[in-house]
């Protein structure tokens, strides 16, 4: 499975509640009339996110540990979640998005649209979120990456320590499509596989805790 994540915010002078009930239509105009290979979505909202994706404006991280993201005094951003089968799947979402039946939706929201960034991941361990009660009991977003210049470790069988693989997933980036962290694990609590004294030098979990807007 293939999951493809997007990270954006409101454009200056557009109402949040405006732009949130925006998203929520174009996720349930998908929901309504599926793209073939498309397996549900997901619309997060994360209070206070800085400007731009979530891994920005955390140069000051200490290596090794593990971070709560905060940003007092800046509005939220929303994080996006769009699970596929595969690779076919993902470009038939893609015509799909701004096709008959969804393009209104989407051009609606385009209107309110002031930036963002994506990422794609593959599921490594653990089970997807399937349904709308599991997408919203996980609440955490934990992502985990490494500074420029750090060796490429094999984390993968160690970040899934701890978690319970029936509630929580651990994904990989698959395309380095810009600055998103390798590694993110989608769970209710942080797992001791991601603690401060699990993690190599060099390498940098950061918490988000996100509220649901739309689950499907």
């Amino acid at each position: 499975m293939l999951a493809y994540v997007f990270w954006h915010r409101p454009r200056e002078g557009s109402a949040v509640d405006t732009y949130e009930q925006a998203l929520a239509h174009f996720h349930r105009s998908l929901a309504h009339a599926p793209p073939a290979g498309f397996q549900g979505s997901a619309a997060y909202r994360i209070p206070s996110l800085p400007a731009g994706p979530p891994w920005l404006g955390s140069s000051g991280a200490v290596s090794g540990a593990v971070q709560t993201q905060q940003a007092p005094g800046a509005g939220p951003g929303y994080e996006d979640w769009y699970f596929v089968d595969d690779y076919t799947a993902l470009g038939v979402l893609n015509e799909a998005a701004v096709g008959h039946g969804h393009r209104s939706v989407h051009d609606d929201l385009a209107r309110h649209f002031g930036g963002g960034a994506g990422g794609l991941y593959g599921l490594i361990e653990g089970h997807p979120p399937d349904g709308t009660a599991s997408l919203e009991q996980v609440s955490l977003a934990v992502w985990v990456g490494r500074s420029p210049g750090v060796q490429r470790r094999m984390l993968g069988e160690l970040l899934g320590d701890g978690m319970d693989p029936r509630h929580a997933s651990l994904w990989r980036r698959q395309l380095v499509l810009g600055p998103a962290p390798e590694f993110c694990l989608l769970a209710h609590k942080v797992p001791p596989g991601v603690a401060p004294t699990r993690l190599p030098k060099g390498w940098t979990a950061t918490v988000f805790e996100r509220e649901a807007l739309w689950t499907g």
